[in-house]
């Protein structure tokens, strides 16, 4: 007897698939581009009609994605209920379909949800910026609108006179940023959690857990409603383009920044790590070294951190101020950095049933966290 096709949808938050023809439990795929853009790399999809049968999902077109050196050594994320987020088996083949990623999975129950990561979806992130601002100490902005009429959210907290930024999802793909994020709020909002309470003695920290809504909606992978790299729009930000970075930096430009975070996920390198700002114009060894020793300082904390691999550094003037670590640097004097974080796994502590996982996401916030409060305390030695 002929077993029924398999139904593939993404017609939800953050889903992104093309189905290109289905033959029983074997389907081909390919991902669509952003809006009014080339970058393609995000998908995010659900698969029904499928329990205890062997799907086989070939992901086609991938020499044409954003990112192809993404691919090889990575498996896709898995989720029957939505809230464990496995890896199901994948191999890519650059010869086939214009290189192509195979992905296999047989689901116990009759549905399955594949994605790049483990999605983070705006009613999380809703209910994520609800309990946060409902956190005694806690001030809730609205910072801005953007282009699809989304709020811009922000949580500040904390009474001393440092002034640190915390912001992520940029790039709205890189769902790991705002799993992140969710860890630091937890550990800033704990009155039982010792770093917390020490962070918001010494400093008054801005927190924008996602700085794309529309584009994290819309499952773009690095762009906002009308196609725009938000973190190539640091240097001149428009409200008809970019008013999300409009409206970040001009709260910034109100407050002041000492320390900022931009947290991100990387594609193709399967390691945690530290991007800086050299090569901007005002650049001193001295505000440089305030990066070094906070990257230290971390390195010795955190196992899931190193320094070994990462991005070349820019040369002396060359770094490009449009780029938000190095615009907040360049503004404001800033000890500013670009926290990555792998699509793949961390390949100094892998983890074949997850890989990198949203659990590691929010246990690597609390090693950032704990690592600024050392580096603000032995600063002022």
């Amino acid at each position: 007897m002929t077993q029924a096709n398999i139904v593939i949808d993404a017609a939800f938050d953050s889903g992104n698939i093309e189905t290109v023809s289905v033959d029983g439990a074997t389907a081909r795929l390919r991902i669509p581009r952003d809006h009014k853009s080339e970058f393609a790399q995000w998908f995010h999809f659900r698969v029904s009609g499928a329990a205890g049968r062997e799907l086989v999902l070939h992901i086609e077109n991938l020499k044409e994605s954003a990112y192809p050196g993404g691919w090889p050594g990575y498996d896709a994320c898995v989720s029957e209920d939505r809230d464990y987020w496995g890896r199901a088996d994948s191999s890519y083949d650059e010869a086939a379909g214009d290189g192509t990623l195979t992905v296999r999975y047989t689901p116990a129950s009759d549905m399955a949800y594949f994605a790049y990561f483990a999605p983070y979806s705006m009613e999380r992130h809703n209910d994520l910026v609800a309990e946060a601002a409902s956190a005694e100490g806690v001030e809730y902005r609205r910072l801005g609108e953007t282009l699809d009429g989304r709020s811009v959210d922000c949580l500040a907290m904390g009474d001393g006179d440092t002034q640190v930024w915390l912001y992520a999802r940029q790039h709205p793909g890189e769902s790991m940023a705002e799993w992140w994020m969710e860890g630091a709020l937890e550990v800033l909002t704990d009155p039982a959690d010792v770093v917390g309470r020490a962070l918001r003695r010494h400093c008054r920290i801005h927190v924008v857990p996602n700085c794309n809504p529309d584009g994290s909606f819309r499952g773009h992978l690095r762009t906002n409603a009308d196609g725009v790299n938000l973190n190539r729009e640091w240097a001149e930000p428009s409200a008809k383009s970019s008013p999300e970075v409009l409206a970040i930096r001009n709260a910034m430009d109100e407050s002041g920044v000492d320390f900022a975070m931009d947290v991100h996920g990387d594609e193709a390198i399967a390691a945690v790590f530290l991007a800086g700002f050299e090569g901007i114009p005002s650049w001193t060894d001295e505000q440089g070294e305030s990066m070094y020793r906070y990257q230290r300082i971390l390195d010795r904390r955190c196992p899931d951190f190193q320094t070994a691999k990462g991005y070349p550094k820019s040369a002396p003037g060359k770094a490009n101020l449009a780029i938000s670590t190095n615009q907040v640097a360049e503004r404001f004097g800033a000890c500013a950095m670009t926290l990555e974080m792998p699509f793949k796994d961390n390949a100094d502590w892998p983890d074949p049933a997850q890989g990198w996982s949203p659990e590691r996401c929010k246990l690597l916030a609390r090693e950032c966290l704990a690592a600024l409060v050392e580096w603000l305390e032995s600063g002022e030695e």
